[in-house]
């Protein structure tokens, strides 16, 4: 069920981009920004907020903005993403708020399909699904492909491109400005995390996530498994003050991979005292490369990809360890040591 049609209307929509060292992309980015196909009516216009840029970036947007009227640049002095967006909401001048990411490609009516989505649902924030995009290697290809896998997800509806109607977060996402500035905008004690912790904010207002099929955009997914890992290390990370934020309990599917990781570790280390434990260890081991390889054999034939095979469930592996990992420490931080966010966790990583 949708909500009720919004009555409000837009003449300009504003989006929001966080930036940091991106002279490789945000020619290309801005190009594609810029050729997007709007209704009869509405202007654009694109805040992008630079966190303190030191390969040249800055300087081509300067100059890019000199040229383009549509374009502002802002400081993003904390050099994260929350402060990043909230600066440049502060500054946008829409009645809707589009946030972007440099390494996405858009439909070029992308823009207008959030605004109508906006309109008709009544939702307080919507987007579209994660899509990856073109992959340039087969390592990249097995991550995407991995990304989407119910295996990999966990079921979330956010990886499901034909699914429209309700969901608990979105891709990015867009927003009515006052709506987005009632609730608060973006948490800046979250490096990673902030877009959950919004919606789930939204939710508990009384609000509304909606995911339209017709809102179509492609990520750009992890080069490598170490930079999958890095990824997902922060996922879990951060997922822990978003729980301990709203004192709600964790979900399963937060759970699990902490949990697997902590009995892997757990019998790893009482095994020379107390035997059984690391058998339970490998034998749970065992039982998740199964599970792992039969995952990746929905996505990828053994006998007809086995690269592929093999680097999807490897990639099972990165996600979940790396979740476990995170989510892991953050628990022993903030609840038996009773301390915030280290510092080297809110380090920025692609």
């Amino acid at each position: 069920m949708t909500g009720t049609p919004d009555a409000r209307s837009a003449q300009t929509v504003s989006l929001i981009v966080p930036c940091r060292n991106e002279r490789e992309h945000v020619d290309a980015f801005l190009d594609s920004v810029l050729a997007q196909r709007l209704p009869p009516g509405l202007a654009l216009e694109i805040v992008l907020a630079d966190g303190a840029s030191d390969d040249g970036t800055r300087a081509r947007l300067e100059a890019r903005a000199a040229a383009e009227p549509r374009l502002r640049v802002v400081d993003n002095p904390e050099r994260i993403t929350p402060t990043a967006l909230n600066h440049a909401i502060a500054q946008a001048r829409g009645e809707v708020v589009v946030r972007m990411d440099v390494h996405t490609v858009y439909a070029e009516d992308y823009v207008a399909a959030c605004v109508q989505a906006l309109q008709t649902t009544g939702a307080s924030c919507v987007g579209g699904a994660w899509r990856p995009g073109p992959a340039r290697s087969a390592r990249q290809a097995a991550i995407a492909r991995a990304f989407e896998s119910r295996f990999g997800s966990g079921g979330a509806a956010s990886r499901r491109e034909g699914w429209s109607g309700p969901v608990d977060t979105v891709y990015l996402g867009a927003w009515w400005r006052d709506e987005l500035l009632r609730l608060g905008g973006f948490d800046p004690a979250l490096v990673r995390n902030q877009d959950d912790e919004l919606n789930l904010r939204i939710h508990r207002s009384g609000g509304m996530v909606w995911q339209s099929a017709a809102i179509r955009s492609w990520y750009t997914p992890r080069a490598s498994f170490g930079a999958l890992a890095r990824q997902f290390y922060q996922y879990g990370y951060w997922k822990v003050p978003v729980i301990r934020k709203h004192r709600l309990p964790a979900a399963p599917r937060h759970l699990v991979p902490f949990g697997f990781v902590a009995t892997l570790l757990g019998g790893g280390l009482l095994a020379p005292w107390w035997p059984p434990a690391g058998g339970l260890a490998a034998s749970l081991g065992g039982l998740y490369a199964v599970l792992a390889l039969g995952a990746a054999a929905a996505d990828a034939r053994p006998w007809r990809e086995p690269l592929a095979w093999l680097g999807i469930a490897c990639a099972f592996a990165c996600m979940h360890l790396s979740y476990g990992l995170g989510f892991g420490r953050a628990l022993l931080e903030t609840v038996l040591l009773r301390r915030g966010p280290a510092a080297s966790a809110t380090r920025l990583t692609r």
